[in-house]
């Protein structure tokens, strides 16, 4: 076979033939220095410049497709503005702050200490028997959640070791083992990051790129200086939050921190405490003597005066669990976590559970209820209570709730559901619904109303009862007003925060929060929402939020529904903590305890770009020999660079402080920032915040691209603005067929460049090709100015083909045309017998290898022409010239035509009857060609020379076919047949003939033995 086929038979020249031309491109870039960029001698004036940046990848492994999708929206741009002259900064650096690497690095570190080195993991067979020993104990503990998920399960879905994440790399296990320091990850999987973008054909500047962390000591003092501005503006404060936090890390669990979850913030809910009145039962008597309250979280605090019962889950798992010395609050154990780090339990951050209990232990519980006018209540069964949403323990409010209100009404139409879980009648029967508000068209009753309305016949009718709730909650608490208590006549929205403080000022009640949404941390386990004493940075405030507003209006985002994120975004954020203490980066300057969190030290280092090569002499790491040292850049320093400050004090030289001055005033603002669209509720909004703290208006970022994802799926996607978008791997293919036979035509059209018509536009088609081409000009360059790229290689790439091809059907030499298309059908049809030959018989003799030897392989083409038809083909063609009539476009008929042939010497021929089956094959072929082409096809030769043509375009006939060496012969040449060896007998069986080339295929060692 030859180099550049593989298995499958399938031909990559093609392919090869890209490759070939992106590597010896590649390589001039590199040599020449083509992307690293200079500011010039004077500021910009506006369009002379352009400066693209994308948020640095998280090297806690491979980049992947996604990175790739992203990315290319800036290499697109920027390669475009350079193409334009601008002079175009696109750099480029490496994420390692947070805590994935440290976690990564440690569970690596456990699997070792727990399983050796390599580690050796247990069987599938062993964990299925393990979990079947787990659920036989299971079945003897009914009071324990039994879960179909097994270990093994849970294994063959994807939850992969760290060992096995690494030999996914292509690691070996020696060199695995090393990935237990952290550090180990940031020297190995940037410099391969760097690598892969050089392949992808990134035009960076690559002398500007780092990596974060206090590795690097230069990007360490910049990130301490920030802190220390911020701090020093007021924007840093310390404060009690409530956070999502990581219980197993030990901290806050940010965005960038988490496995799943992300964007999911704190649900704030009021904890109302319904206290169990004595006698207790039983299985509370241990109790006795303490304060206990069935605890219910709650978002509607303004209902509490309506409640007739409590809510508890029959089947549920509950506990007791101290929350001081006097109380005890009876709900899940998952709540209690949560509230165990709000300090709401006796021992901080460990639940202390004095009781275990199920939801049928709490049924008809008497209990003291804040506000409610019903001054005992009890607690009853509910089956529709999730247990992973709130504390299980769920208040009763059947006036304006739908699902109370059908609960209540199982309860007191059914007696056998009322017996089936021991509810008495005087638990439920004297308790009727309490109007406490009143909402438009639903009255003072809203529950019952709407209930009624959608005839909902049950508490298990859950999409109506959703609907029932949409239908009523809203506008409770936009028009409702309250018929009772201190704020009867006010509006529901007034009186809910002023009932709120009441609960809580009595102590009926406090605050309790957990996430919005399940959140796992890359450690792997659950978070909770922690009450925490922290750094904060106070976005949110006010005046701050009023200067992002004003930044985010000047910007260009390209589309709606980017700015729309961004808004969404700024409407909603608040303080964010800012510091950890578990992971990689750099330590908080007056709080060395803490590190400074992921998205905390990435939203300025644009600015770092502009000077990062003079600072580390191109290392990304900063260690090598520089101008500058890294104790050097004090606060003063870095102020008088960014923020016009005064000349600093400094042992670095005047003209080098000038110089990064310059430097960062040259391309500052950014230009362009593109990142995915996931990136806006977060990363992307801390930009537009810290530039607008630290740096003058005129700095301020000038526009944000955001993408959608990458989907590996058949779907169909556009890919442009923050749509989605898929690879699909035919595309790609057909794109390199395309490519390659762009490239041919090109080669074609400049090999007969000289006898190509010059001087202006002189025929009515090349006045519309030359507005084709100008149309699609000023088309390509709007798309390209909006980034919408997939509508640039409409209008740039494929209109502008099609038009070219139209142009070339309606005003070009038909002659050249015809050899075009020879020369590309020759090609064609040589390409399949190289490959037939290259394939061999289809049953391979016994003992056959599977490749044929390096000398073996078919490297060299004789291709051998006839240019003219000869003995009784030339004669057919005679007698059907002379039997056509060219004013009627048709022939005499056949009886006409066979006997003219009988006369011929074709019929005085001894073998006439032999000759005359291969004749009327012929004649009816050309009659149809005739048809076709016209009477052209009844010449004797081509209107071309195809000896000529295909000599011409030898170097394509190579390349396309992947052979090293050509030549171009003819048939009727008996020195040149002789050049064929052993295949001579190919020219006897199938000899060529005008417009039909035969091609035959050699190795080196065969075309040698010729003597040629």
């Amino acid at each position: 076979m030859s180099t550049n086929t593989e298995g499958g038979g399938r031909n990559y020249a093609r392919r090869d033939l890209l490759l070939k031309i992106q590597s010896e491109i590649q390589n001039y870039w590199e040599e020449n220095k083509i992307f690293e960029a200079e500011p010039g001698v004077k500021p910009p004036e506006p369009g002379e410049k352009f400066f693209g940046n994308f948020p640095y990848p998280y090297m806690n492994g491979l980049l992947h497709l996604g990175h790739a999708f992203t990315l290319s929206k800036l290499e697109f741009g920027a390669a475009y503005h350079r193409l334009r002259g601008c002079n175009v900064l696109l750099p480029f650096a490496f994420h390692c702050t947070g805590m994935p690497i440290k976690a990564s690095a440690d569970k690596l570190k456990r699997e070792i200490e727990q399983r050796g080195n390599p580690p050796v993991f247990p069987s599938l067979e062993e964990l299925t028997i393990e979990v079947e020993e787990s659920d036989n104990v299971s079945a003897a503990a009914p009071d324990k959640f039994k879960s179909k998920r097994s270990k093994a399960a849970a294994k063959s879905s994807g939850d992969k070791s760290q060992w096995e994440i690494m030999r996914s790399f292509g690691l070996s296990d020696e060199e695995i083992a090393k990935f237990q320091d952290p550090y180990h990850w940031l020297k190995h999987f940037p410099p391969l990051a760097k690598e892969d973008l050089k392949a992808f054909g990134l035009g960076c500047d690559w002398r500007r790129s780092f990596i974060t962390t206090d590795m690097n000591p230069f990007y360490d003092s910049f990130v301490r200086w920030q802190m220390n501005k911020l701090k020093n503006m007021g924007k840093i404060v310390k404060d009690m939050r409530y956070t999502i936090y990581s219980p197993l890390d030990g901290q806050p669990c940010a965005d960038h921190d988490r496995a799943s979850g992300e964007g999911v913030q704190p649900q704030e809910y009021v904890l109302i405490k319904m206290e169990v009145l004595p006698p207790f039962p039983a299985k509370l008597k241990a109790l006795e003597g303490r304060k206990v309250f069935l605890a219910a979280a709650t978002l509607r605090p303004e209902t509490m005066y309506g409640q007739t019962n409590c809510w508890v889950l029959p089947d549920g798992n509950y506990g007791a669990f101290e929350i001081n010395d006097t109380d005890v609050f009876i709900l899940t154990e998952r709540a209690a976590l949560n509230l165990a780090y709000q300090k709401l339990s006796k021992v901080p951050e460990k639940p202390s559970c004095l009781l275990k209990l199920s939801g049928h232990d709490l049924i008809g519980l008497p209990l003291s209820s804040p506000l409610a006018f019903n001054e005992v209540i009890y607690s009853l069964p509910m089956l529709t209570i999730l247990t992973d949403k709130g504390t299980g323990i769920v208040t009763s409010v059947p006036s304006d709730s739908p699902d109370d209100y059908m609960a209540l009404k199982d309860l007191v139409s059914k007696p056998a559901l009322r017996e089936k879980y021991g509810v008495k009648d005087e638990w439920v029967l004297p308790y009727e619904v309490i109007p406490i508000i009143n909402i438009p068209e639903f009255g003072d009753k809203s529950a019952e109303k709407v209930c009624i309305d959608l005839k909902i016949k049950s508490q298990n009718d859950k999409e109506k009862l959703a609907e029932a709730k949409r239908l009523t909650y809203l506008k409770g608490f936009t028009d409702g007003t309250m018929l009772v208590g201190e704020f009867q006549g006010r509006k529901v929205q007034e009186a809910k925060p002023l009932i709120k403080n009441k609960l809580l000022e009595a102590g009926t009640a406090v605050l309790y929060s957990e996430p919005e949404k399940k959140v796992m941390s890359r450690s792997g386990d659950e978070c909770v929402v922690a009450l925490t004493d922290q750094w904060y940075i106070t976005y949110g405030e006010a005046e701050w939020k009023e200067k992002a507003m004003e930044c985010l209006e000047k910007m260009n985002t390209f589309s709606t529904e980017t700015r729309n994120g961004f808004e969404h975004t700024l409407s909603w954020l608040n303080q964010w903590a800012c510091s950890r203490s578990f992971g990689l980066g750099t330590r908080i300057p007056w709080d060395e305890q803490f590190l400074v969190e992921s998205l905390s030290d990435s939203t300025l280092y644009m600015a770092y770009y502009t000077i990062a090569h003079v600072l580390q002499n191109g290392d990304m790491y900063g260690s090598n020999a520089s101008s500058v040292r890294p104790e050097q850049m004090t606060d003063e320093v870095w102020d008088y660079i960014f923020c016009d400050g005064p000349v600093p004090k400094s042992e670095i030289s005047p003209a080098l402080l000038s110089k990064m001055k310059k430097e960062f005033e040259y391309w500052y603002p950014f230009d362009l920032r593109v990142s995915g669209k996931d990136l806006i509720q977060n990363h992307l909004t801390f930009c537009i915040y810290n530039h607008t703290a630290l740096l003058p208006k005129h700095l301020w970022p000038e526009g944000s691209v955001a993408t959608g994802i990458l989907c590996l799926t058949p779907r169909k996607y556009a890919g442009d603005g923050m749509d989605d978008a898929n690879f699909v791997f035919e595309t790609a293919n057909a794109a390199i067929l395309r490519l390659t036979k762009e490239i041919a035509w090109m080669e074609e059209v400049l090999s007969v460049e000289s006898s190509l018509r010059a001087g202006p536009p002189s025929s009515y088609a090349d006045r519309v090709f030359a507005n084709e081409m100008n149309f699609a000009v000023v088309e390509t360059e709007k798309s390209y100015n909006n980034f919408m790229f997939r509508e640039a290689l409409k209008t740039g790439f494929y209109d502008l083909q099609a038009a070219r091809d139209e142009y070339r059907f309606s005003n070009s030499n038909q002659t050249l045309r015809i050899a075009n298309k020879y020369l590309q059908d020759s090609i064609v049809l040589m390409r399949k017998l190289l490959q037939k030959q290259e394939s061999g018989p289809k049953k391979a003799k016994k003992g056959a290898s599977a490749a044929p030897a390096e000398e073996n392989k078919l490297t060299v083409g004789l291709i051998f022409v006839n240019e003219r038809y000869d003995g009784w083909k030339e004669e057919c063609l005679r007698i059907l010239r002379s039997k056509f009539d060219d004013t009627t476009g048709s022939f005499a008929p056949d009886k006409e035509i066979l006997e003219a042939l009988k006369s011929s010497s074709i019929g005085n021929d001894a073998n006439f009857k032999q000759i005359q089956k291969l004749c009327m094959p012929f004649i009816k072929f050309k009659k149809d060609e005739t048809k076709e082409v016209g009477v052209r096809a009844l010449d004797l030769k081509l209107p071309f020379g195809e000896i000529e043509v295909l000599k011409e375009n030898v170097d394509v006939i190579k390349r396309q076919l992947g052979l090293e060496h050509v030549e171009v012969l003819c048939a009727t040449d008996d020195s040149d047949r002789s050049k064929s060896g052993p295949h001579i007998a190919l020219l006897t069986q199938n000899p060529p003939s005008p417009g039909n080339p035969v091609a035959i295929f050699l190795s080196k060692a065969e075309f040698s033995a010729t003597g040629y």
